[in-house]
């Protein structure tokens, strides 16, 4: 388990999933949840491939923070398949003060740990993490 800057540790399967999404594309989006009664950073939910983008929304909760990984799939205008991971930090401006101070202070060191994230979000409603905003942004 690594220990992150803000006492939060990195649960091992948050490490592992990451591999099987990135390497072997067994998933197509992670969602991590800080368990702050343990001090961990947790997998709260693994997404199969089959999954929409739309499903992926969905299990993002409405008043809490998250971060998540997604596997964007896309085609370029040179007709070329590619696929970029996309890291999420979820943090609605519903959810609590100390929740998005400890998702805030977590989150540079947790990313560390996920080798391989090609582009960033920071979103705070749906709309700043919609299809078109991850599109614009993977290209």
């Amino acid at each position: 388990m690594a220990n992150a800057a803000s006492g939060m540790a990195v649960n091992d399967e948050c490490k592992l999933k990451f591999m099987e999404l990135k390497a072997k594309r067994t998933h197509r989006f992670v969602i991590f949840k800080i368990e702050e009664t343990m001090k961990q950073i947790m997998v709260e939910k693994v997404g199969e491939n089959s999954l929409s983008y739309d499903d992926f929304a969905a299990s993002l909760p409405a008043n809490e923070c998250r971060y998540a990984v997604y596997d964007f799939d896309f085609v370029t205008e040179e007709n070329c398949q590619k696929s970029k991971i996309v890291f999420i930090a979820w943090t609605p401006d519903v959810s609590r003060i100390r929740s998005k101070m400890l998702y805030a202070s977590s989150k540079d060191r947790f990313k560390r740990e996920l080798d391989g994230i090609q582009v960033e979000l920071q979103a705070t409603d749906p709309t700043e993490m919609d299809l078109e905003t991850i599109r614009s942004r993977a290209y």
